[in-house]
């Protein structure tokens, strides 16, 4: 017998899932906390199967006769309803899953295999240049020819190196999307074959030992915060990373045992290292300490002192002092490594020193010595020879 729509409505809970029969396969299931839903049955390949139709009463009787109708006209089509609604519902979630969302999600899971300073500065790329333009689209309709549109945009205000870096971003993005099955093609692919053409530069400009004293002797006399001066000088005298430096807590400063520890969640290749202190060094990290030593982070910002000095305070203030384009933070590495490469100290020292990963990756796997003591004595010699030619100024100055 044919279901009535009174019976369907009256039909009551029972203490087991039942099912109410209608015709041609369709039938009401009641579950025991009185949901009710509609299910069709059918045979397809030669074998029984069933999909739900929806819940009674938002799909009435005779609305749920007219969705069985139509699954049993895609059954004499040969087409499986079951597949057919798995396929709607694929198409559905691809019209709502933004870019925004593939990445969010990227960032969350790259984030805990990455040093804080990538963390920090693949959300500044998303939330400054890419999710602007393409965030709110389906990531499904995202072309190639609108990640070019975007990158030239990007190109278009001078910031070669932050193309660069959005390019790499987008196609790890896409990448990621595919293995999550959210895309089946990367549009992000070759963008670098239409880069706008800039010419060589200069990423870490330096400038030669020679100068060195006539800059900290205009630091000594810049307007710029204490903190600042003494960040820039340790610089020099460590060879650290701006970021490792600015992002250091003081728990991973030993000053009496002269060593600063860096975990290895905070080092770009990912293991730690331990850098010698030179005297000069230490002297300079007592005089902070009197400044932030309250606070949890060596180098904290002054507006929010739970988050370390800008990114950009270093360079800005070599700046001011008459070195754009000729000396930043990051230089100080390359300074370093000509000069002590110069001296012929021995290169895994220097390299240890400099946090560098070896070029030879099976080297690199098994060589985990850290030439402490030996670095010791080079950075000790290295900051010492820096005083004597600061000291040199000085006398010529008073004579």
């Amino acid at each position: 017998m044919p279901l009535t729509d009174t019976a369907a409505r009256t039909a009551k809970p029972r203490e087991k899932l039942y099912r109410v029969s209608d015709t041609l396969g369709l039938s009401l299931e009641i579950t025991p906390n009185g949901s009710k839903l509609w299910r069709f049955r059918y045979r397809f390949a030669g074998k029984p199967k069933m999909i739900s139709l929806g819940a009674y009463p938002s799909i009435t009787l005779a609305r749920a006769r007219e969705l069985r109708d139509a699954a049993r006209s895609q059954v004499a089509s040969g087409v499986d309803p079951s597949h057919h609604k798995q396929a709607q519902k694929r198409a559905l979630e691809a019209a709502t899953y933004t870019f925004e969302m593939l990445a969010d999600e990227w960032h969350a899971y790259s984030a805990p295999r990455w040093a804080e300073a990538t963390v920090q500065k693949a959300r500044a790329y998303l939330d400054k240049d890419i999710i602007p333009a393409i965030g709110k689209r389906p990531v499904t309709e995202i072309s190639r020819p609108d990640l070019v549109d975007l990158v030239r945009r990007v190109e278009g205000r001078g910031a070669m190196n932050v193309a660069g870096k959005v390019r790499q971003w987008l196609n790890q993005i896409f990448r990621f999307g595919l293995a999550r099955g959210v895309v089946e093609t990367n549009p992000a692919t070759d963008l670098d074959v239409v880069a706008a053409h800039t010419p060589p530069a200069r990423h870490h400009p330096h400038i030669p030992l020679a100068e060195i004293p006539e800059l900290l002797d205009l630091l000594s006399s810049a307007s710029c915060d204490v903190s600042t001066k003494i960040a820039i000088r340790l610089l020099l005298l460590t060879g650290a990373r701006p970021g490792e430096l600015r992002q250091a807590p003081w728990s991973e400063f030993d000053l009496d045992a002269a060593v600063w520890t860096v975990p290895a969640a905070r080092m770009k290749a990912r293991r730690p290292h331990i850098i010698p202190l030179p005297t000069q060094a230490v002297e300079l990290l007592r005089a902070q300490h009197a400044i932030t030593g309250r606070y949890v982070l060596a180098f904290a910002g002054k507006a929010n002192t739970s988050r370390p000095l800008s990114e950009n305070t270093v360079n800005k203030a070599l700046s001011t002092i008459g070195y754009a384009g000729r000396q930043t933070g990051h230089g100080f590495r390359h300074l370093l490594s000509t000069e002590l490469n110069s001296r012929g100290y021995n290169r895994d020292w220097i390299e240890r020193q400099l946090a560098h990963s070896d070029k030879d990756e099976i080297r690199d796997t098994y060589n985990h010595a850290q030439y402490l003591e030996q670095r010791r004595g080079m950075m000790q010699a290295w900051a010492d020879e820096v005083v004597q030619l600061c000291s040199k100024l000085d006398s010529s100055k008073n004579t």
